[in-house]
């Protein structure tokens, strides 16, 4: 089959299905030709042709402030429909695309390749009650802004408009969209690992070290994780509840995994990072000596701390739910969640976790130390997380119902079930640079050739 892949952060949510088609070619070479469609960056996986087209400029004079995000979306859908044209004109037309509506890169795609089916990850609608909006009173929104929440839409409705195909990683993300568009979504709930994403009891009887991190088997190991640090994540809830337990507990070392950007959300605003900030509030409070901010680790370590973790505490706004919690339930992590339905859908109050308000900082170092001190009460909430996770998050069957869809969508066949051996894991990497900036689409598909078997 003839996939086209669109994601303006290659590879984005599709690392997992297209290691899994790159297994069918293994198996069979030439199987399917994997196209992938993004901006520029250094990622490369073997057997896929990387198309870059030109990020857009992030801003315009004259343009209102509620319509910016969708301009910069319309200029990205113009560029990669010039990008789409040129492989097309190369011989390539997908017999489907696979690709993320959040910022408007296949608007213009049913133009380019008509009659071509799309199949569009739909991940978030936004609305301005029972949502993001104002759920921390800590950063109220005005009702003079509310205009550019629903504005942030407008990428969303127009891709709802093309009338093809939609998919939805969980129930709550799927529900935040309005009745007569879940109509045309699909929930595939994403999965993880379970080979790779597992306890591992061994890990505790001996010294665990990652960057500045040292964990004794004695010691006691609270673990956060985020892909950057902000109160969407809770950040600032998570430090606020640590000077109770780090003085209740000599024992215990927390390490802080993610990075000091934005992700979502605002920067503080009297500048600087959201570390910065709590470190300031909280000067004199906190034991420096025993809480480590690694920032972003490679992914092998990440999971390490999971597995070594005495309990992982994971919060977020009612918001899009981070591949992390799937991977530390897999893992068997004692979980203290936020009581937000991004998190309950996966954590059930003293069956697979606790669940705690989100934005009390005093319940949340309360749950903690009452998890550290009971860990046969624990155990059974670790066993209970890696058994959802079992039942599930198996990464073998979110890619068998993912490539299910996909045959239902294109009208055609996908070789054999997922696979008969795993798909390899270790085929994202920067061997060398992606195609040069300066490079147009057709340049870097042609240094590949065209049609040529992946």
């Amino acid at each position: 089959m003839k996939i086209l892949f669109v994601h303006q952060n290659f590879p984005g949510q599709y690392l997992h299905i297209l290691r899994s088609l790159l297994a069918d070619n293994e198996k069979r070479p030439g199987t399917h030709e994997l196209v992938f469609m993004t901006e520029p960056n250094m990622n490369n996986m073997i057997g896929v042709r990387k198309v870059t087209y030109a990020k857009p400029p992030l801003s315009q004079a004259g343009v209102h402030r509620d319509a910016h995000d969708f301009d910069v979306a319309m200029r990205r859908a113009e560029a990669c429909a010039v990008g789409a044209t040129k492989i097309k004109n190369l011989g390539f037309t997908p017999d489907i695309i696979l690709g993320h509506h959040g910022w408007g890169e296949m608007l213009n795609l049913v133009d380019v390749f008509p009659g071509v089916p799309i199949l569009g990850y739909f991940e978030f609608f936004y609305r301005t009650a029972n949502s993001d909006v104002n759920f921390d009173p800590e950063f109220p929104m005005p009702d003079v802004r509310y205009a550019g929440v629903r504005a942030k839409n407008c990428v969303n409705l127009q891709a709802l408009a093309l009338n093809q195909y939609g998919q939805a990683p969980t129930v709550w993300q799927k529900s935040t969209y309005p009745n007569w568009a879940q109509e045309r979504i699909e929930l595939l709930e994403e999965g993880v690992d379970l080979a790779l994403c597992k306890p591992d009891p061994a890990i505790r009887k001996k010294t665990l070290k990652v960057g500045t991190l040292s964990v004794a088997p004695r010691q006691k190991l609270i673990t956060y994780v985020a892909r950057n640090l902000e109160p969407y994540r809770g950040f600032h809830s998570f430090m606020r509840a640590l000077p109770k337990i780090l003085s209740a507990r000599p024992d215990v070392i927390v390490s802080v995994v993610g990075g000091d950007e934005i992700s979502y959300g605002s920067p503080p605003p009297t500048g600087g990072t959201w570390r910065e900030k709590l470190l300031a509030e909280l000067q004199g409070k906190l034991d420096l000596s025993r809480i480590h901010f690694l920032g972003k680790i490679p992914y092998d370590q990440h999971l390490s701390l999971l597995k070594r973790s005495d309990a992982h505490v994971y919060l977020s706004y009612p918001f899009v739910a981070s591949w992390s919690l799937r991977e530390a339930m897999a893992c068997g992590c004692m979980i203290i969640g936020g009581d937000t339905q991004t998190v309950t859908e996966f954590i059930s109050h003293g069956q697979t976790g606790i669940v705690v308000p989100a934005l009390d900082p005093k319940a949340i170092a309360k749950a903690v130390l009452e998890a550290l001190e009971n860990p046969k009460r624990g155990a059974a909430m670790r066993l209970a997380a890696r058994d959802y996770a079992e039942r599930r998050l198996d990464m073998a069957v979110y890619l068998d119902r993912y490539r299910a869809l996909i045959e239902r969508i294109a009208g055609k066949k996908l070789i054999g079930p997922v696979a008969e051996k795993p798909p390899s894991r270790a085929k994202v990497a920067m061997p060398r640079p992606a195609a040069p900036k300066s490079a147009t689409p057709s340049q870097a598909f042609a240094k590949r050739g065209p049609r040529r078997a992946a």
